[in-house]
């Protein structure tokens, strides 16, 4: 443990990580036993991040995370100024599908969606606003991944590439394949790479003429032709790309 993970604010971040996408809710000794912190350390941040409204005490005596993360979340210039430009394009391309839309950036060594509209009848799907997803597997993290270095890749390749279906790219040549053909065309296809029954789409959102900044993809059930979806998809990236405040992504 590093001295910044001893400190109080790294303590209490530390309790905040033991919270995940499949578990949103927790006792103080679960919280414990993902963190290794001592059952008395977690009783005492747990009640000084209630106090902040950064985590909620539930009826049963377990804890959520609590509204006022998601109020400072919503603040980070560079996520809120993406999301309110892309929405316009997001929906559109949501009018045109009524499937899964989403709006992609990077997090590390993971993908991070930003927003996701679907509807009741979409094909399911993992991902999930606020969610993560690997990388290697998922559209929109291929998209990322193929702009993102070669830094960015060795670091990929050196944690493992996890298979999710039996369509994931579990090999170095062929991800290195997809990604220079990625580079190549400006879109991605993906049949079943991260769930079963589900062909995704992906194309990048630049910063100017620049870095690849986000990604836009669409989910949408396996047996669809991915041709007429392309021109969309790509309308939409050049369309975020334009209107893309430089100021609000700094």
């Amino acid at each position: 443990m590093t001295a910044d993970d001893r400190s109080l604010i790294g303590r209490a971040f530390t309790v905040l990580g033991a919270f995940d996408a499949t578990s949103h809710r927790l006792s103080q000794s679960e919280i414990s036993r993902r963190t290794g912190l001592p059952l008395p350390t977690v009783h005492r941040l747990c009640g000084q991040l209630i106090a902040h409204r950064a985590l909620e005490r539930m009826d049963d005596g377990k804890y959520e995370i609590g509204v006022r993360l998601w109020e400072l979340g919503a603040l980070a210039p560079g996520a809120h100024g993406l999301r309110q430009v892309a929405l316009p394009f997001l929906e559109d391309l949501y009018e045109a599908t009524h499937e899964n839309v989403q709006l992609v950036v990077r997090e590390g060594v993971e993908a991070l969606y930003l927003e996701r509209l679907s509807a009741h009848s979409a094909v399911s799907v993992i991902g999930r606003a606020g969610g993560r997803l690997p990388l290697h597997a998922s559209s929109g993290g291929l998209i990322l991944l193929a702009h993102g270095g070669t830094e960015l890749l060795e670091q990929i390749l050196a944690r493992g590439l996890d298979s999710f279906t039996p369509h994931t790219i579990t090999s170095e040549r062929i991800l290195r394949a997809k990604l220079d053909d990625i580079r190549r065309t400006g879109f991605v296809t993906c049949r079943e790479y991260l769930n079963a029954g589900t062909l995704a789409l992906a194309a990048p959102i630049r910063k100017g003429r620049g870095s690849v900044v986000a990604a836009v993809s669409i989910v949408v059930p396996v047996e669809h032709d991915p041709a007429p979806l392309v021109p969309a998809l790509i309308a939409a990236a050049r369309g975020i790309s334009r209107r893309i405040d430089l100021a609000s992504l700094d």
